[in-house]
């Protein structure tokens, strides 16, 4: 199916001809997200500059009943920016401004195409910062966090994106636009800001936001410790939660991703751990320097063999450079890797870790673990190779550990998203009522279902849910998907 032959040029109308790409070749830059299994390629990508412009784009795409999926970077990692193969997708990362910076209230106004670390250094001179901090916090932009409900390492204590958020302005799919929440932390009436954070782009587009930003702390420790065991990490950080110690992060890597992380930048983690917590602490000095104490007391306790901390911001840097620069240090060891995203009870991270393992081994694979550990948000990374014919085994495997999660008690995802890679995944935690109540709520939004369609919410037949009314899938549409 071709675009209306009219539509490319009210499109051009409303953003310019210059921000209006048909070009096959150009096209494909476009064609997937972070999660590269999944592709398919759009008829027109456009590229707004502002909100009127936005309102424009959707008006005009619902008069010619055309769907359409909003991109950020791009870095999503659950399909969740996949496009429709007959629609368009509609660009943000023109809408890059900084428009207010309220400190006097803590507020911070941006376009959603601002990069989730530009809002700290717009502010870090004078004593702020911006709380969520996802691994691709340099890339990522604003309105993909809002998107995914993104968190990062530093959520356990500070919280998700949701948490930061305190206004918005919504672009609803007929083009008109609403304001939701405003700068203070609790709008009355209903939480209608809660419904739209984390709706991975399915109620419409979010072109203004009004972010929180905290005081930075008067003082931070990072601290390093080292275990033989993936259990003995894990025993280590539920005892750290449950002594009353909330730090700012807890992180766990396995000897995998270590070696992983080694290779690729150096950052010295202790030769022969079998796993590492990286954990840090902000707060008032004193207080810091007292559960520094109590942590390495509880790790040591629990079998750690060497605990490191900090000295300098150098170190420290080095330290979460290991971290956050997990993902891509796997290229070091593997041709290919999936990352899956789960949660699960933090005391039933050692029982989940095992079972990894044994999912690990029935497969055939590796799988490089490597978490928020203080809140159970688990990353695990299936290594495999496309070219041996490897795909659908890690599918099946990064599958299996998200079962496994369920079956502890946990959820389909932390961060990342449902998107196309978990939507069959749905009606394992949800109950078909729920569905209905989530189909029904976003359809008070997007009746027309022209907003990001296919993802997050399972289709009939093709998930294997209880069959209703014939309905071609989203996803045969977009032809990523075939009915057999």
């Amino acid at each position: 199916m071709s675009l209306p032959p009219d539509l490319i040029g009210e499109l051009e109308t409303q953003v310019g001809p210059e921000h209006v790409i048909v070009e096959p070749e150009q096209l494909r830059v476009y064609d997937c997200d972070g999660l590269t299994g999944w592709r398919a390629t759009p008829s027109a990508v456009v590229l707004p500059a502002s909100t009127g412009e936005v309102q424009g784009v959707l008006r005009a795409c619902s008069r010619a009943s055309v769907p359409w999926v909003a991109r950020g970077a791009g870095t999503g990692l659950s399909g969740g920016a996949l496009p429709v193969a007959e629609g368009i997708v509609i660009a943000l990362t023109r809408m890059d401004a900084i428009l207010e910076v309220d400190l006097g209230s803590q507020r911070v106004v941006v376009q959603p195409g601002v990069t989730n670390l530009d809002v700290t250094r717009a502010v870090e001179a004078d004593g702020f910062f911006y709380a969520p901090d996802p691994s691709s916090q340099q890339v990522c932009t604003i309105g993909g966090n809002v998107a995914e409900n993104s968190g990062g390492a530093h959520c356990l204590k500070n919280g998700f994106t949701v948490n930061h958020v305190t206004g918005l302005t919504l672009v609803l799919p007929d083009g008109e636009a609403v304001e939701l929440g405003g700068r203070s932390l609790d709008a009355d009436g209903p939480d209608l800001l809660g419904v739209v954070v984390g709706s991975e782009g399915t109620l419409g587009i979010v072109t203004e936001i009004t972010l929180r930003v905290l005081r930075t702390p008067e003082a931070v420790t990072t601290m390093l410790a080292a275990f033989h065991s993936l259990d003995a990490a894990g025993s280590a950080c539920s005892r750290v939660i449950s002594s009353g110690i909330t730090p700012a992060a807890i992180e766990m890597m396995d000897r995998l991703t270590i070696e992983a992380a080694e290779q690729a930048f150096r950052p010295g983690y202790p030769e022969g751990a079998g796993s590492v917590l990286l954990v840090e602490l902000d707060g008032v000095t004193a207080q810091v320097e007292h559960d520094a104490r109590a942590v390495e007391a509880l790790c040591r306790e629990l079998g750690a063999f060497d605990v490191r901390v900090a000295q300098d911001a150098e170190e420290r840097r080095l330290l979460w450079l290991g971290r956050k620069g997990a993902f891509p240090a796997m290229g070091r060891i593997s041709p290919d890797y999936y990352v899956q995203d789960g949660v699960v009870p933090r005391t039933r991270l050692p029982e989940v870790l095992r079972r990894i393992e044994e999912l690990s081994a029935e497969r055939g694979l590796r799988v490089g673990n490597v978490f928020h550990a203080g809140d159970g948000n688990l990353h695990p990374l299936v290594l495999y190779d496309a070219a041996a014919g490897e795909t659908e085994r890690a599918k099946d495997l990064a599958d299996a550990i998200l079962e496994a999660c369920l079956d502890a008690g946990g959820s389909l995802t932390g961060e990342h998203g449902i998107g196309v890679d978990k939507v069959c995944a749905m009606p394992g935690m949800f109950s078909e009522r729920d569905l209905e109540v989530f189909t029904r709520l976003r359809a008070v939004f997007d009746p027309a279902g022209l907003a990001n369609p296919g993802k997050v919410l399972p289709t009939p037949r093709l998930c294997g849910e209880v069959p209703g009314p014939f309905r071609l899938h989203p996803l045969e549409r977009m032809g990523v998907a075939e009915r057999f």
